[in-house]
């Protein structure tokens, strides 16, 4: 695709095994548009690194703000295109492979999707640069978009080849579940990744960080508090997800069911890449401490005291 400037940076990317992450959220999907999908998610995690969490751009809005649009106007422009920034180029040339595939429907979704994370990227962007540590109900609400999990998660219907109808995906408990599987996914990478960006001074915003900023207590005590936050989402996701699924179509059934795919996904991908490993070595299986429980953790802030996200509890499959 043509964005990596060197061996080593081509290594980085090969190293986020964004083809292992994908197929986990979609283990249904055609392997010809799920190759599609695995790509953007190289690009999407280069990107990351290079436009948004380092580099010049990392606390610079205004410099982040004209390669973002640029970056989004690339995607979403027909026919030939005239860039030198090779992120652009690359995004442009799956833009074209999208439409070739998808429906317009399919594709609009996708871009709307594409334009909220670069929206929350800019947000994040600018916090760092003015050096504004969010409350939590703001950190959660820039996290939603920041983390790409949108863009992520609209990509499920273009690799199942089904279109979810408009009244089952914009329903509010179908716009709940999506929310919550993007905000347990953004808490559990938080999680995953907070040893490495601390080794990288990028902790400046993560979930541990701002509930020491606001609440106190040290890393450990943040950690199950965030937790506890993070396990009581899921307990409302796989509440709303099971009325939802007992109702659904085929389309917004498989739907669904990917969301929750992608959050074990998210998590077994997480223990096994070099990308969130503190020593940046990849491993085959995840670490000895890793362990599954079907208890939540019963401590951490209750979320339905949260605005932005409160609405999550209110609504009925």
């Amino acid at each position: 695709m043509g964005f990596t400037r060197s061996p080593d940076e081509y290594a980085r990317v090969l190293g986020t095994r964004s083809a292992d992450f994908y197929a986990r959220f979609a283990p249904h999907a055609d392997p010809e548009r799920l190759w599609l999908a695995a790509c953007w998610v190289y690009w999407g995690f280069a990107f990351d690194d290079a436009r948004c969490d380092e580099g010049p751009l990392a606390a610079e809005p205004a410099g982040f703000a004209r390669t973002a649009a640029h970056t989004q106007r690339a995607l979403e422009t027909p026919g030939p295109l005239r860039t030198d920034d090779g992120f652009a180029a690359a995004v442009h040339d799956l833009g074209e492979r999208f439409r070739a595939c998808a429906t317009p429907v399919q594709n609009r979704r996708f871009h709307h999707a594409h334009q909220a994370w670069l929206t929350g990227v800019q947000w994040q962007v600018c916090n760092r640069a003015t050096g504004v540590m969010p409350t939590l109900d703001e950190y959660l609400t820039m996290r939603l978009h920041s983390a790409g999990g949108e863009p992520t998660y609209a990509m499920l219907e273009i690799v199942n080849g089904e279109e979810v109808p408009a009244r089952d995906m914009d329903a509010p408990a179908v716009r709940a579940l999506t929310e919550m599987a993007i905000c347990v996914d953004a808490l559990d990478n938080d999680r995953h990744s907070f040893a490495r960006e601390s080794t990288r001074r990028q902790t400046d915003q993560n979930l541990l960080t701002v509930l020491m900023a606001h609440e106190g207590g040290t890393p450990e005590q943040a950690l199950h508090r965030a937790v506890g936050l993070r396990d009581t989402i899921l307990c409302r996701f796989l509440e709303l997800h099971a009325s939802v699924r007992a109702r659904a179509g085929e389309p917004l059934g498989r739907y669904v069911d990917d969301l929750a795919h992608g959050i074990r996904g998210n998590i077994e991908w997480a223990a096994r890449t070099a990308r969130y490993a503190a020593d940046g070595i990849p491993r085959a299986v995840p670490p000895a401490r890793s362990h599954w429980t079907d208890t939540p953790l019963p401590c951490g802030p209750d979320p339905r005291g949260l605005p932005s996200i409160a609405w999550w509890w209110q609504v009925h499959g």
